[in-house]
Formats: structure tokens, sequence, C-alpha cells
């Protein structure tokens, strides 16, 4: 479906600054008079919250399997686009979201050593037609990130993080994932040095969504 709206997903290991370019690129697309929608996954709706909840949080006897935290995911996903995303680009909306398919491919496919071919087919179930214009990946070797997200923790509600608290391969893995799907994926996925002091790679974000929006 031809639209008007981009849909642009930022990803990027822990640590990476996510958060804050959401913010800036927000306020830099309102300052043009455009709607901007912000959204994260998991989350984004009241009930993909809850499964938000579960899959970063659970700290129950019983264990979240791999294939069940992927199937959460899944849900939260299948929920999010219908509820939230897809209304808001048929309305023209320009949707942000922190984090979308290719954190399931790097963190549950690769971190978590699920079946790739079947986590990507699950993604395209979840999302149908819905596939991001754009994706802004802000990359960092792996200890940065790791002491940029400790040094966050004391200042955010969203601690105790199962994710966050994996052991450094995991995180290796994650990051080597997404620089893979950066590869394949190039025309899509514009990967952003995260070393980059906050303004410096705002206008790297600037860039790359100036020139989408110019092909609109």
């Amino acid at each position: 479906m031809a639209r008007k709206a981009l849909f642009i997903t930022f990803e990027g290991p822990e640590g990476a600054g996510k958060s804050t370019q959401i913010k800036l690129l927000k306020e830099y697309l309102e300052s043009q008079g455009r709607k901007v929608l912000v959204t994260r996954e998991p989350g984004g709706t009241p009930l993909a919250e809850n499964f938000r909840n579960i899959v970063k949080h659970y700290q129950g006897e019983e264990p979240l399997y791999p294939p069940t935290e992927l199937l959460l995911f899944e849900a939260a996903r299948t929920q999010h686009v219908n509820y939230v995303i897809a209304p808001a680009l048929q309305n023209n909306i320009i949707v942000l979201c922190d984090r979308f398919i290719d954190s399931t491919e790097a963190y549950q496919g690769a971190g978590r050593a699920q079946n790739m071919d079947f986590l990507r087919q699950l993604n395209g179930y979840a999302i149908g037609e819905w596939v991001p214009d754009l994706t802004l990946l802000i990359d960092l070797p792996v200890e940065v990130g790791l002491q940029r997200a400790a040094a966050r923790v004391a200042h955010i509600v969203d601690h105790n993080d199962r994710l966050e608290a994996e052991k450094i391969d995991f995180h290796q893995r994650v990051r080597a994932a997404y620089l893979a799907i950066a590869r394949r994926e190039p025309q899509r996925v514009r990967v952003l040095d995260g070393s980059l002091d906050i303004e410096a790679l705002f206008n790297a974000v600037k860039q790359q969504v100036d020139d989408a929006l110019s092909e609109l």
C-alpha cells in the first residue's frame, strides 16, 4: 500500500542511545509541522505492555523457555502493529518505533539460538505489509554499550532487564546479527556510529531521515 508517512525503526545493542535520538528526531520532525507517533517494542499498547513486563522482567521459579519468549514477543508485535502502527501510517502519521522485527532476529534468533527461518516467518506473519521504510541501526562495541546501560539503571524505571543482564557472549551474538541484517538489507538498514556524541549522531540521523522523506 502506498503511503505518505514514513515508518522508521531504531535498532541497536544495549546502551546504544536509541531513546535519546528518537526524542530528538520527534522534536525535529514536529518543528516541520509533521505529525509523529513514538512507540516501542515490546509494548506500545496496554495489552502488549503486559507481554513486555513478562519477557523483560519475569523472575518466577517456572522457567521462561526461549520458544515461549519468542512467541510472546510476536504476540505483542501483532497487537502493536494492528492497534497502533498501521492506523497511524494510514492516517499519514510518521511512526518512530524503538525496536521492531530486527531486535527479535538479533536477540531471540542469534542470542537465544532460535530457528531463524521460523522466526522470520513469524515476523512476517505478525507485521503483514507493515515493513519499516527505514531502520537506523546505532552500532557500538558491546562493552561500551553495557557500561552505558549499567550507568543509567539508577535513573530508569525499566530495570532488572532479563535480556540486558545476559552474559557478554550473548550480546556479542546480538551485535553480529544486527550487522548481518544490515549487510543483507542495505536499502532499509543504515548503520550509524553509536560512539559519536549525541549531536554528531543526531546529524547523521537527520541526514538519513531527510533523504528518506525526499523520496516520498
